[in-house]
This record gives C-alpha cells, structure tokens and sequence, in this order.
C-alpha cells in the first residue's frame, strides 16, 4: 500500500526528534492526512505481514461495546492485554463510548445503531458522526483514545468514512486503524446496502517511536503486493449480528512480519 509507505517516508523526512509520555522518544509530524479509495481493494498492508484475525476481533469487541479483554483473549488476542487491569478490564474506552456514551442521568446512548439508522433514513446528512473523546470519562480510561472521532459520508451510493486521529503509532498502531477502520466502513456499508469510497486519516501527532526508525527504513526497501479483497458470508442489516467467520479476507500476500516493541 504506497500510502502507508508515503506515510513512513513523511515522518523521516520532515518529523522533529521529541520526547514523549512513553519516555522512548519520537521523530514526530503534526497536521498530515492521507486518502484510501477502497474500492481498488482491502487496506491490508502488504510490505509486512498484518495479523488479519486481530484487527478483526478487535473491531468486533468494540462494537459489542465491552471494555474487558475476555473475547480479545479467548480468540487469541492480545493487543490489549498491557493496559488490562487484573480482571481484564481496560476502563470506558471506545466500545463503551461508541455503545453507550453516558447522557448524564445514567442512560446511555448507542452512537453506532444511530449513525447506522441515520445512513438509512438521511444519506445527506453531515452529521454522521461517532466520538470516543469523552471528555469526563477520559480519568478512567487506561488510555485515551487515539482514534477520536469518525464521521461517515454518503455521495452517489458510496459510503466513505474521514477519521481523526490525535496521536498514531506509525510503525505499529497506525496499520491496524488503516484496516480496522476500513473494516469498519464496510461493515456499516454492507449493512446500508450501499458500496465503499474513501477511508480518509487525518492526523494531529503522527509520529515514529525513535527505535522504529530502523525498521521503518528497512520497511521502505520492500515493494507492495496487490491489496487483498474483502467479502462477507451470509449477513442481514444487523451490524451487530456479524461474526468473525461472516468475514473473509482473500488473496493476502505480504513480506514476513518485522517484530517492534510497543512504547506503553
């Protein structure tokens, strides 16, 4: 995928060595964007090996709107674990918010079946917007939202998505918000019976931990495979009906994983 390479080449180039809350470091950007047509195909990346089953249980825990690690762990995932406390939990992060944002007299309101219901009933909207950023729940995350607000977008029977990110891991995170977004995207697509645009990040600090860099250059001397394709299994409207086996990504060819450390 030569945005992602792009991406890489950006912040090597032109980022400024800083530090940061991990104590690690970073040669960071702020202000960047990138655009993905998904219709050319599935953003998986291909110039080292992505693993597909995790971005995809994770977009599926977090539109159950849980905040325990338990279904991440039990399908093998462990993305999550260091910010898990002793029973799991990881505090209101996203599924809570995009499932039950607090309204302030204990209800909470289902942000992914509204924008859904709002797709279907009022395409022109420019209101279709999804928040993470809960400004006074932020004290109970484990950590705070990198990804913190997406809003959807329908022209001419597409469906295109724009996501801001405050902070994004280039080495590490920022390949799982590409596919997982995208995923995401279509999803809500499938169930709106609608097909897919654009998937487009803009970012506030885009950033690589200062140990990445090596890995981002080797990175940068491998050549692109042709993205692989999305398809789903026997699904109905309901998003939240969709399991992992509904999900099948095909033809997926990519250089060998390059291991990194993640800053915590």
């Amino acid at each position: 995928m030569r945005q992602y390479l792009d991406i890489l080449s950006h912040v090597l180039a032109s980022g400024t060595d800083k530090g940061d809350r991990t104590g690690v470091g970073t040669r960071s950007v702020f202000g960047h964007q990138m655009v993905i047509d998904l219709s050319q195909g599935f953003p998986a990346l291909t110039t080292k090996r992505l693993p597909l089953k995790a971005v995809i249980h994770d977009i599926l825990w977090m539109l159950s709107g849980s905040t325990n690690i338990k279904y991440l762990n039990d399908n093998g995932v462990h993305i999550w674990d260091p910010w898990a406390d002793a029973s799991g939990d990881v505090g209101p992060v996203y599924g809570k918010q995009w499932r039950e944002w607090s309204n302030g007299d204990g209800d909470g309101f289902d942000q992914i079946a509204w924008v859904i219901s709002e797709i279907r009933s009022n395409p022109n909207s420019r209101r279709l917007l999804v928040s993470a950023w809960n400004v006074v729940e932020i004290s109970k995350m484990s950590v705070p939202p990198c990804s913190t607000i997406f809003q959807f977008n329908v022209t001419e029977g597409k469906l295109s998505c724009h996501l801001y990110q405050r902070s994004a891991d280039a080495f590490i995170g920022l390949p799982f918000n590409i596919a997982g977004f995208a995923l995401l995207t279509e999803m809500v697509a499938q169930v709106c019976n609608l097909s897919v645009g654009f998937l487009t990040i803009s970012f506030g600090d885009l950033h690589l931990y200062l140990p990445h860099i090596p890995l981002a250059k080797e990175q940068l001397t491998r050549n692109p495979y042709d993205l692989p394709q999305l398809s789903f299994g026997n699904v109905g409207r309901d998003i939240f009906a969709i399991r992992y086996e509904n999900i099948v990504i095909s033809n997926y060819s990519a250089h060998p994983h390059i291991k990194a450390d993640v800053a915590i």
